[in-house]
């Protein structure tokens, strides 16, 4: 009988890009009540805050300390500014080298996009388009898709092509992916085999933190030839020991929980 080959990595890490500069905007107006985020770049050009670069370099350290021969081998990124950053300062301060990993810019891991509401806050949304407010509220976040946008089935759908790319082309290795918040829940929804609301409930319970880690490791006992085993969850300990601030601001726009 032939001897089956491992399907999956041999680990992997999912981790939320560090605070960024459009969450800490996206806080300032929401907390003045204002209709829109005051940024004027494109979201895919929003940079790391000087918080989130130190949170990047403390995620960075938790991974130097690990031996050469369980640091990550795959380095997958969304190609928004903040993750790019959040990337190569984990690299940095791992001590990584570039040459050393397979350094991909992935753009199927990039944040969801928000059409027409993008840079509203809540009171903006339900302001100047209360009809899709409403229409998000009945539909659910889950499978609401605002014009110009996507809906989180859309993110889960170009994150299953991701998949089949680390299947086909990482099996054994250590693969580390930087995204974004709701590509970490839609990974976890693929991963876990979750429905709607398993998802949606873990979304509701809490915020992804910035630089937080979710990990799986393969397991050859598990299954007929092998699975992936949740290991960590929302995982801030490399920060907490670095006395390094903990942030879980949502992505913009700030759209009610369901």
């Amino acid at each position: 009988m032939l001897e089956r080959r491992q399907k999956w990595p041999d680990r992997i890490w999912i981790v939320r890009h560090g605070q960024s500069a459009g969450n800490v905007a996206r806080d300032m107006a929401e907390a003045a009540r204002l209709h829109l985020i005051d940024i004027a770049t494109r979201d895919v050009d929003v940079p790391l805050s000087p918080l989130g670069e130190r949170q990047a370099i403390a995620l960075g350290q938790w991974f130097g300390q690990m031996p050469p021969s369980e640091q990550p081998s795959i380095v997958l990124f969304s190609p928004y500014i903040r993750a790019r950053e959040t990337a190569q300062l984990i690299l940095e301060s791992a001590g990584i080298a570039r040459e050393d990993v397979t350094y991909v810019a992935d753009e199927r891991l990039r944040e969801k996009e928000f059409g027409i509401l993008d840079r509203l806050t809540t009171h903006g949304i339900r302001q100047k388009y209360p009809e899709l407010s409403e229409q998000r509220a009945h539909v659910g976040k889950f499978y609401f898709r605002p014009p110009g946008g996507e809906s989180w089935c859309d993110v889960i759908l170009r994150l299953r092509s991701a998949i089949d790319t680390i299947v086909r082309e990482y099996a054994g290795e250590r693969v580390l992916i930087v995204g974004h918040q709701v590509i970490v829940n839609c990974f976890r929804y693929l991963l876990e085999r979750m429905d709607e609301q398993q998802i949606l409930d873990v979304d509701r319970a809490a915020d992804v933190p910035n630089c937080s880690v979710t990990s799986y490791e393969f397991d050859p006992t598990r299954g007929k030839n092998g699975k992936l085993v949740p290991r960590l969850s929302n995982f801030v300990v490399p920060l907490e020991e670095t006395g390094t601030p903990i942030t879980m601001e949502p992505d913009m726009p700030a759209a009610p929980k369901s």
